[in-house]
């Protein structure tokens, strides 16, 4: 089937959107909630599992990248991209663009935190990752406010692309959604 004939995302693509949505989702969460909790061991549990949940988004996200690239996303279909003003395209072009870099950016920037802070990462309490940064307080500080700031603007752009899409289901009633359903 050509690429023009293709009206949704391939299957797998739909999978990894959805189950990284929820990984992305519930892992911001934590990563706030426990952010403010005093030290405990409920606390660096919590650490934990946002470290291991951080690398699956990692992992998942290089699967979704490659899927992307060997099936790419449909074409909008002519009759929505003909009523989209071009701030609108350019917003869907911004977002996917940045949510991909964000998908990346993130759990690095979380990673070579903990390097630097000198907490390592043990994936499901199994197997030690290796620093890719030597431990420096100072640059723990600054990679903890790098990590921060990619982590909300990346909730930011979740944000952003579920307004788009919702406007296109409640609003515009075109059935874009459903290329992900």
């Amino acid at each position: 089937m050509s690429q023009a004939n293709v009206t949704r995302y391939h299957p797998l693509a739909r999978a990894l959107h959805w189950v990284l949505a929820l990984a992305i989702v519930g892992n911001f969460i934590l990563g706030v909630y426990m952010s403010d909790l005093p030290f405990s061991p409920a606390r660096l549990q919590y650490y934990s599992w946002h470290k291991w949940a951080g690398v699956m988004v990692l992992a998942f996200s290089a699967v979704r990248l490659v899927v992307r690239l060997v099936f790419p996303p449909p074409p909008l279909p002519l009759n929505i991209e003909a009523a989209m003003p071009a701030w609108q395209k350019l917003a869907h072009h911004a977002t996917h663009a940045g949510l991909y870099l964000a998908f990346f950016a993130v759990p690095l920037t979380g990673w070579a935190f903990s390097s630097a802070a000198g907490f390592p990462i043990v994936l499901f309490g199994l197997w030690q990752l290796p620093d890719f940064v030597p431990v420096s307080e100072s640059l723990a500080d600054v990679l903890k406010e790098v990590h921060e700031i990619a982590a909300f603007s990346m909730a930011a752009l979740v944000l952003l692309h579920v307004a788009g899409a919702i406007k296109h289901q409640v609003i515009d009633r075109d059935g874009l959604m459903s290329r992900m359903k």
